[in-house]
């Protein structure tokens, strides 16, 4: 009678005997076992064909063969979502040294300050309101020194869902994209300019 866990004596000796010989291959190392190693030349690889044994695949008698189905057609690949070209891009802005965040349009190609910051979004995306929300805009972002200088702080692409991704952190100053709008209460550049 064995009892559950343990191993019967006729096999512990074939388990000593079998951690014996995995104890030694270990000690010999992996340099052994690399040596072992035998690379072929690639002609005298076997070939597939060459002396194989055929593989019957015929069904057994007696077995159902399923009909065969139509094929499914491949699927299509999915459409890429439609980018929809915005003229303004919606920024939010923090002054640090007060705490007050402010809300902001800026027209695509238009430099607005912000503070110490010029801020010049190039495009503005969106998607359909039917479909996952992605607004990403091309930013540059200019910082005004104290010697009034221009510098420029940032340019690359800010992401409204991802806002820490990419947002501009100054010293003073943190700017980030919120949306990507088709109309606004701010009157267009060119607008500003007849008035």
């Amino acid at each position: 009678m064995t009892l559950p866990g343990r191993v019967p004596s006729s096999g512990r000796s074939k388990a000593k005997a079998l951690l014996a010989a995995v104890a030694l291959c270990a000690g010999l190392g992996q340099a052994t076992a690399q040596d072992s190693i035998q690379r072929l030349p690639l002609e005298e690889q076997v070939q597939q064909g060459d002396d194989l044994p055929a593989i019957d695949l015929e069904p057994l008698p007696g077995e159902a063969q399923p009909a065969p189905s139509d094929p499914q057609p491949a699927p299509q690949a999915a459409a890429q979502p439609q980018r929809i070209k915005n003229p303004i891009a919606e920024f939010a802005g923090i002054d640090k040294i007060t705490g007050r965040i402010i809300t902001f349009d800026v027209y695509v190609n238009e430099t607005v300050q912000f503070g110490a910051l010029q801020v010049t979004p190039r495009v503005c995306y969106s998607r359909p309101e039917n479909e996952e929300p992605k607004t990403d805009s091309f930013v540059e972002v200019d910082e005004i020194t104290l010697d009034r200088k221009i510098r420029r702080i940032f340019t690359g692409w800010m992401f409204a869902e991802s806002p820490g991704l990419n947002a501009v952190e100054h010293a003073v100053y943190d700017v980030w994209l919120k949306a990507c709008k088709r109309k606004s209460d701010v009157p267009a550049p060119e607008a500003a300019k007849t008035n």
